[in-house]
């Protein structure tokens, strides 16, 4: 019986691999291979070596890509949160906006309405030969499409919704409204400028939204409003009336409102510098 000598126990550090590869030589000898040449034997031992580095480096791949998939997986958790705080952060804005705006409604809706009898008739009639348009007689809010005012990235407004607007500046030169005060205010979808030739005019959407809604001014202007009565503002896409998920709902939020307020109510062309300095 062989017996290991015991200052060699610290030394015997052989992997299995080397101990399997030990294995199979014996068994070649065992088997009869002893009277084989010496190159067979050595081929085969090589053979069995070749084996083992090639299941080692596959065996190396595989926890490589083991540990990919894994950051892989990771970054795509990472991701998707990232992605859910950014869809809870708009959220959260459409919400406050849809708040303010309806504030606002609720507070010109709490004031007896400027209108009298006769203009709310009036106005509409106008909406019934002009039905692309609303009108709220409860607010005096007139909200207009954009896409049926202007063409697209244009702010030149079309000739049939330009005679609406006609119609609507002899309404308000009346007796019973000619002191009333206008705010023109436009809005824009959520989709950015795109087009050189409209970048050109509106570098971005409140260049868009402000400018279409000093065309509406202009255009009641030269059809007979009081300059002192009018006021222009843009939200360029921050004041949406729907979330812009859709064409639907992008259509919507593309329009130009006015509103229409009591003579008292202040407006940009009514403030006096020197009273900002007080």
């Amino acid at each position: 019986m062989l017996r290991r000598r015991p200052e060699l126990n610290g030394s015997l550090s052989l992997s299995s691999g080397r101990w399997s590869l030990l294995a199979i030589g014996f068994a070649l000898l065992a088997s009869g291979c002893i009277s084989a040449p010496n190159r067979q034997l050595q081929g085969s031992l090589l053979r069995s070596q070749q084996l083992y580095a090639q299941n080692q480096a596959l065996s190396q791949q595989r926890d490589q890509y083991a540990a990919e998939l894994s950051m892989e997986r990771s970054s795509a958790m990472a991701m998707k949160q990232q992605l859910d705080v950014a869809n809870q952060r708009l959220n959260n804005m459409l919400s406050s906006n849809g708040q303010l705006e309806q504030r606002m409604q609720s507070m010109l809706a709490s004031q007896s309405s400027p209108l009298s009898g006769n203009a709310i008739r009036s106005l509409q009639e106008l909406r019934q030969r002009f039905p692309h348009f609303e009108f709220d007689p409860a607010t005096g809010v007139l909200k207009f499409p954009t896409d049926i005012l202007f063409d697209s990235g244009s702010d030149r407004i079309r000739p049939e919704p330009l005679r609406a607007l006609q119609e609507f500046a002899q309404i308000m030169t009346g007796s019973d409204t000619r002191n009333l005060k206008l705010l023109v205010v436009g809005h824009t979808d959520d989709r950015p400028i795109g087009k050189p030739n409209t970048k050109a005019q509106h570098a971005t959407n409140w260049h868009l939204s402000t400018n279409r809604a000093d065309a509406v001014v202009l255009a009641l202007s030269k059809a007979g409003v009081a300059d002192a009565r009018l006021g222009a503002a843009g939200y360029s896409m921050y004041q949406p009336r729907s979330p812009n998920t859709s064409e639907d709902a992008r259509q919507r939020n593309r329009r130009v409102e006015i509103f229409i307020l009591p003579p008292d109510s202040p407006l940009a062309g009514n403030w006096d510098p020197a009273n900002m300095l007080k």
